[in-house]
């Protein structure tokens, strides 16, 4: 009888005692069969719809409006630079010289981006067609319930 240091507990008590080869066995065919499991079959990849926060325009504002004030900074540390060599000329003067220049820029950023919005919420399509044309009035609903989806179409001609 072979002697061991553990209690037998109620989860070892039920299985029987495995010897030292044949739990070596079994544990190099459970790895064996774990490292050839079923192969992955990639797919290509499918284009995802994009759900943005910010909108483009909004980018587009926001990237101009860093620009903008790089800019102005450098144009300001550039006067700034020139008139050095005036005794009464300080930093704050060559910022307040600076600062219409920013507000300009600022408002030509906000009237260019105002006048592209409105360019692109322009929605009237003029269509030209020869000879008759049916138009399809239908309706196409879905409604989606539940925890497990459970979607209902509706196709109804109108």
């Amino acid at each position: 009888m072979e002697h061991s240091d553990t209690q037998p507990t109620a989860k070892t008590a039920n299985y029987p005692a495995m010897s030292d080869e044949l739990a070596e066995a079994t544990a190099r065919e459970i790895i064996r069969n774990a490292l050839h499991a079923e192969e992955r079959v990639s797919t290509a990849p499918v284009r995802q719809p994009d759900h943005r926060i910010v909108p483009a325009w909004a980018l587009g504002v926001a990237v101009a409006s860093i620009g903008v004030g790089a800019g102005i900074t450098g144009l300001g540390c550039g006067v700034w630079l020139a008139c050095q060599g005036f005794a009464a000329v300080s930093l704050m003067s060559v910022l307040f010289v600076t600062l219409p220049i920013a507000a300009l820029a600022a408002v030509v950023v906000a009237v260019s981006s105002a006048i592209r919005a409105a360019k692109a919420a322009h929605t009237e399509h003029h269509h030209h067609y020869k000879g008759d044309v049916y138009q399809d009035h239908s309706q196409h609903n879905s409604k989606t319930n539940g925890l497990i989806a459970n979607t209902k179409n509706d196709h109804r001609r109108g």
